[in-house]
């Protein structure tokens, strides 16, 4: 921003957002901001000149429109505080909006307005949320979610008067015209506003997105991949899947026909990628593909082969970052088995054969990885990865293990 559209729009909003607005104030309090809060060097000995010169213009334009006045320091010339005309709000709400675009909050509330007119009848659901709407429009209070609002209210009113069976990227398509845009924007706030109106009991540890069951609205079928050493019984006949040398896919919907699954090794394990899942093989061990952070399915299918192998050591394989441990961590919960962690720790990452292949942390790394660091489980190994700022995805380790076994 310049800094005259940076020091209006701070000005304007913080008024808008004030008692003054609504006409609540008791007092009649100046809005204001200071101008290290535009440039935070201002009053520093190292700030650039060049900066704190084109600030001090920026104010003296604004105050020349008669938009702002400023105080300056005792003895000297540097601003103290910048401060708003407030007689002058809506000529500069209408400044901002003609020279840079910018949304008033009249704008917005008319925006509210259009919606809740639009969407009032719409359906159930977006009848109780419109009423609430007006109680915030009455408040001049804009909601923290007004720029996705439209986008939730299509597929709510849709959703809500569906009657036909549809796979998610179908919904995405009639709403939105676009295939991938509910599962990617709107799928969470949508399926938090279907629960928060619904009358059935959520089970524990049901996935958010399960709702969309209730109105006919299924993600694409899923499936279960398994391999290695074992048995299926299903409605009563014995599938031996050792024979299959990369497994095979059972389809979610014919987990209900499983009897049992017979686990024909001393080792069950789970692996995060799909990659890892394809190139890992050993005799001794199952191996079940997760892609991730469990589901219902993979969840229920875990918990049947506990059922039906309770001296199984359980296992998993997955990426050595917040997200691998994340997944693993959750998989423990859902399930109540504690899995060991196979290959998952600091020596993978000392290893010189991986060097070339370790990444640095992101921040949202960093603040994932320091919640894991208070459980013990994690802690060494999180550690490590802190103070040498590292992360490894677990498709090298994998490959080299498995090649390791070729050449012996």
């Amino acid at each position: 921003m310049e800094y005259g559209e940076k020091i209006l729009t701070y000005l304007v909003d913080n008024y808008r957002k004030s008692k003054k607005d609504s006409g609540d104030n008791k007092t009649n309090r100046r809005t204001q901001v200071k101008p290290e809060k535009l440039y935070k060097k201002y009053n520093a000995n190292d700030g650039d000149f060049e900066e704190i010169s084109r600030l001090n213009q920026a104010v003296n334009e604004l105050t020349e429109k008669g938009f702002t006045y400023s105080t300056t320091e005792t003895f000297g010339t540097q601003l103290q505080s910048i401060y708003l005309v407030d007689e002058r709000i809506l000529d500069i709400e209408k400044y901002l909006s003609d020279k840079y675009g910018y949304v008033s909050k009249h704008m917005q509330i008319e925006q509210l307005q259009f919606l809740v007119d639009c969407y009032k009848n719409a359906s159930p659901i977006c009848e109780k949320e419109c009423a609430l709407l007006l109680k915030s429009i009455d408040n001049r209070k804009i909601p923290k979610n007004y720029e996705e609002l439209d986008n939730v209210f299509k597929a709510i009113s849709f959703i809500e008067n569906n009657q036909t069976d549809l796979f998610i990227r179908e919904v995405s398509m009639k709403v939105y015209g676009d295939s991938k845009f509910f599962e990617k924007v709107t799928m969470h706030p949508v399926c938090t506003l279907l629960r928060k109106y619904s009358d059935r009991t959520i089970e524990e540890n049901e996935l958010i997105d399960e709702i969309l069951v209730d109105y006919h609205i299924y993600k694409e079928p899923q499936k279960l991949s398994i391999k290695g050493n074992v048995v299926i019984t299903i409605s009563d006949k014995d599938m031996d899947l050792s024979g299959f040398s990369e497994g095979i896919e059972i389809m979610a919907s014919d987990l209900k026909q499983i009897q049992s699954v017979k686990i024909c090794a001393s080792k069950f394990m789970t692996i995060e990628n799909r990659t890892s899942f394809l190139r890992y093989k050993d005799d001794d061990t199952v191996t079940f593909n997760l892609g991730g952070y469990a589901n219902r399915y993979q969840r229920e299918f875990i918990k049947l082969i506990l059922d039906t192998n309770p001296d199984t050591k359980f296992m998993h394989f997955g990426d050595i970052d917040a997200g691998g441990f994340w997944i693993h961590h959750n998989l423990c919960e859902i399930t109540g088995i504690d899995f060991a962690m196979f290959y998952m720790s600091s020596d993978e990452l000392k290893n010189e054969e991986y060097e070339s292949c370790l990444h640095g942390l992101t921040e949202n790394d960093i603040a994932r990885l320091k919640e894991l660091k208070e459980m013990d489980l994690y802690e060494h190994t999180v550690n490590y990865m802190l103070e040498n700022n590292v992360k490894l995805e677990q498709e090298i380790i994998s490959l080299n293990m498995m090649n390791r076994k070729l050449i012996v």
